[in-house]
């Protein structure tokens, strides 16, 4: 390949990676972040048709994931080419894809939209992995009154109210995050807490009594082998 397009390709991703005031330095010079970018680049002067991103943000610490999420988002969006990303986190997946697929033991659990994961899951596995922090799964007479096996309540499903409530419990950490309050509550039968999430402004604590009223219409019903009933 001849000099000019060489530079013209270096040229390129140097831009659209903004390394351009780096491209003097060797990469043991450079930030974690950096060398993440300069890796994407190598792969960019190829120009492909496609790219395969193998766990690339896996050991960047968070604000560096976080800043390389963006930008690898925005350069989908310049390169406009087809990106394949795999990811064990599934906070990449839903602010990253426009396709999700869930994989289990390299069988396809679902496949579609972040949305339509989030809204329909296929089974339990990908209701428990899809939404952060995860879906609450229910079992035992909870469940049967809904004719299922399990049902799937995400914490933002569920209301916080005064009294009564179709869940009583006692609140064991709370994780007050400012706008958003995450309570784990131990409810008297379930061998897991169930997380709940209330807004910044409940100020509940550890040991505190509880009542939850989740939203009707959004409890996720699975039956005995675990798959979604319609």
């Amino acid at each position: 390949m001849d000099q000019a397009e060489q530079e013209r390709r270096i040229k390129k991703a140097a831009d659209a990676l903004n390394l351009t005031d780096y491209l003097d330095r060797r990469p043991g010079q450079l930030s974690g972040g950096q060398r993440q970018r300069v890796a994407i680049g190598r792969a960019i002067v190829r120009e492909p048709a496609a790219f395969l991103f193998d766990e690339p943000l896996s050991n960047l610490d968070a604000a560096l994931r976080v800043g390389m999420r963006m930008e690898i988002s925005e350069l989908h969006n310049k390169l406009e080419t087809t990106m394949v990303y795999v990811t064990h986190d599934q906070v990449e997946a839903m602010t990253m894809a426009d396709k999700i697929v869930v994989l289990r033991a390299g069988h396809i659990e679902q496949v579609g939209s972040p949305l339509e994961l989030y809204r329909a899951p296929r089974n339990t596995f990908v209701a428990g992995f899809i939404g952060s922090p995860k879906m609450n799964l229910i079992t035992g007479a909870q469940a049967e009154a809904h004719d299922a096996r399990t049902i799937g309540i995400r914490p933002e499903h569920l209301r916080v109210v005064d009294s009564g409530g179709t869940f009583t419990g006692r609140v064991g950490v709370a994780e007050h995050l400012g706008s958003d309050t995450f309570f784990h509550v131990h409810i008297d039968g379930m061998s897991e807490p169930m997380t709940v999430r209330a807004g910044g402004e409940v100020s509940l604590t550890h040991g505190d009594t509880i009542h939850l009223e989740p939203q009707a219409e959004n409890i996720h019903r699975f039956d005995d082998k675990g798959l979604r009933i319609a």
